[in-house]
């Protein structure tokens, strides 16, 4: 069941984050940042790693973009 919300974090949190990857919405990865690092923890209490693994590279993608961006735009 845990592994189960951390995919549901990992999807809203993707949906945030591709649309972010436009230029100057860059900074709705960092309203996506939070519910990441909830998918991640929720995915590491349940018995499985995948919705973890998904939120990491959610993750992945989110700080490769604020990093081209400079952390805002």
């Amino acid at each position: 069941m845990l592994n189960i919300l951390s995919f549901l974090f990992g999807l809203v949190s993707l949906v945030i984050v591709i649309p972010a990857t436009i230029p100057f919405l860059g900074w709705a990865n960092w309203l996506a940042l939070p519910l990441i690092v909830i998918g991640i923890i929720v995915g590491q209490l349940s018995s499985s790693n995948s919705g973890r693994n998904f939120n990491l590279i959610v993750l992945l993608i989110a700080v490769i973009r604020l990093s081209l961006g400079g952390g805002i735009l």
